[in-house]
């Protein structure tokens, strides 16, 4: 069943029950055997071993450990043990507390988390558990639901890093499109960068995030969302499982201040910073440039590193605050726990991952653009859809791209030079509308963590907001085909998003 249609079907499966149940793990988990039956033909016993030889899969490969994805947990469980003595330590109330003095109204908190999601560009697993340590104290006092700040958090970190030359994407890309844009005499950074403005979803996707939080605009069911966190104070549903949650597991010190708080992140920021340029000029060999470090960084390594740098800070920071109401013990217990959920759904969705990519369900969908037979002036769009769909099912952008990318541009090559470059951002494009929606993704997994919301509330909240941003894409790849005109596609693509907000806003206030 491989590489046919039959390789969509655990995807699919995934995605609805998803949808109808709102139980993740239980949706991962089905999706992850029926991927496996699949594979072996039903064969239960072969299944089973598929299962776990992916689980192991996981942490060892080669006969040697898959260092960078237990890095990666071991970060969430620091995450979750700094968060934990930031709020044991009163720093996160104090910092509050303080933000309250100098940010006066509910729409100021709301531009507060893009502009911090703007400003942290380098990576977007940084971008997304950094912004929500930073923002989630004054969004909280300001009663802005979780799930609208994951909403944020989400929609400025991809979107931002896919359009910036100098991060772990930007580099990426680089590298990938490199031979790609020989065929047309262009050297791989000023081809990334003629990209950017026809990279539509991002564009708009920032845009929207603006207009949202200036406006205050809910739409579907973050309007119920938000309505509680006014109305009653409740910025999580009750009874929700939420990651790095601590508001209910003890009291915080009377005795925080401002610095429990800002200290630890600053030495977070720091260390994760100074690794990644460290990290990366290591690797980088004779020729050390910005743009090789960024390509060569180890991100994984660099966040586990800076995680540890930080816990140890704010454990001192905690332990010269003198008496205290929580022991050191149960604040490092707490926060383990808190970050459980996540790590629970970051592992199965990388399980789901690895069935789907031995199914060779991207495989399949890209072979369906190379049959295709239709003019050349819908084939941006057509990129944009089938990578936003790969993206969605695979739950990978970057894996997305390595598949779409080659695709993209043999077949421009050959049918329209012209249109190399729209078509090639068009599956930048789809790739991250599609990393948005998939309840799979890790970048969606990490920002509803980093807002500390319950992970289905936050793909089903930001659906619309995406599903919005995406239409309005779709219409300016559509014309970008069919004129060749990059400033008419854009100008659409944003009056409609533009159109949307205003219409959705009025109709909020009435």
């Amino acid at each position: 069943m491989e590489g046919t249609i039959f390789s969509l079907i655990p995807a699919i499966i995934m995605l609805v029950l998803v949808l109808l149940t709102r139980k993740v793990l239980l949706s991962l988990g089905i999706g992850i055997i029926v991927g496996a039956l699949f594979i072996h033909d039903f064969n239960i016993l072969k299944s089973i071993k598929e299962i776990w030889n992916v689980f192991i899969g996981i942490f060892v490969s080669d006969e040697a450990l898959n260092t960078g994805e237990i890095q990666l947990i071991g970060f969430l469980l620091l995450l979750g043990i700094m968060t934990a003595f930031l709020q044991a330590s009163g720093g996160s109330k104090a910092f509050g507390d303080w933000m309250i003095s100098k940010i006066k109204t509910r729409r100021g908190a709301q531009l507060m988390a893009p502009i911090f999601g703007i400003i942290i560009f380098i990576d977007d697993y940084f971008n997304a558990l950094a912004v929500g340590q930073i923002a989630r104290p004054i969004t909280d006092r300001y009663n802005i639901s979780r799930a609208k700040l994951a909403y944020y958090i989400d929609s400025t970190s991809a979107p931002v890093t896919v359009i910036a030359p100098v991060s772990s994407w930007g580099a990426y890309l680089i590298g990938l499109i490199g031979a790609l844009v020989t065929m047309i005499g262009l050297h791989p950074l000023e081809a990334f960068i003629k990209m950017i403005p026809y990279n539509f979803y991002a564009i708009g996707a920032i845009l929207l995030v603006f207009l949202v939080a200036f406006f205050d605009i809910n739409i579907g069911p973050m309007k119920k969302h938000e309505d509680r966190a006014i109305e009653t104070g409740e910025v999580i549903p009750k009874g929700k499982t939420v990651p790095g949650d601590l508001s209910n597991a003890f009291e915080p010190s009377k005795n925080g201040k401002v610095l429990h708080l800002v200290v630890p992140i600053i030495v977070l920021l720091i260390t994760t910073v100074g690794l990644m340029f460290l990290t990366g000029a290591l690797a980088s060999g004779d020729t050390v440039t910005l743009f090789s470090i960024f390509e060569n960084t180890n991100v994984n390594f660099s966040l586990f590193y800076g995680g540890v740098a930080a816990v140890i800070t704010s454990l001192i920071l905690y332990l010269t605050q003198g008496k205290h109401n929580v022991k050191t013990s149960l604040v490092f217990i707490e926060g383990i726990k808190a970050m459980l959920p996540a790590i629970y759904i970051l592992i199965l969705a990388w399980m789901i991952g690895s069935i789907i990519s031995a199914l060779q369900t991207g495989e399949y969908l890209a072979q369906l653009v190379e049959n295709m037979n239709i003019g050349t002036g819908f084939l941006p769009v057509i990129f944009f859809i089938i990578s936003g769909f790969m993206a969605l099912a695979t739950g990978t952008s970057w894996g997305t791209f390595g598949i779409m990318l080659p695709i993209a541009a043999n077949i421009m090559s050959i049918a329209d030079p012209s249109l190399i470059i729209p078509s090639l951002a068009a599956v930048l494009a789809g790739a991250v509308f599609g990393d948005h929606v998939s309840p799979i993704s890790d970048t969606t997994v990490l920002s509803s963590t980093g807002a500390g919301a319950n992970h289905i509330d936050h793909v089903l909240t930001q659906l619309p907001y995406a599903l919005t941003v995406a239409a309005a894409s779709a219409v300016g790849y559509l014309i970008v085909g069919l004129t060749n005109s990059l400033l008419f596609g854009l100008l659409v693509t944003l009056i409609i998003i533009v159109a949307t907000a205003i219409l959705v806003s009025r109709f909020n206030k009435n």
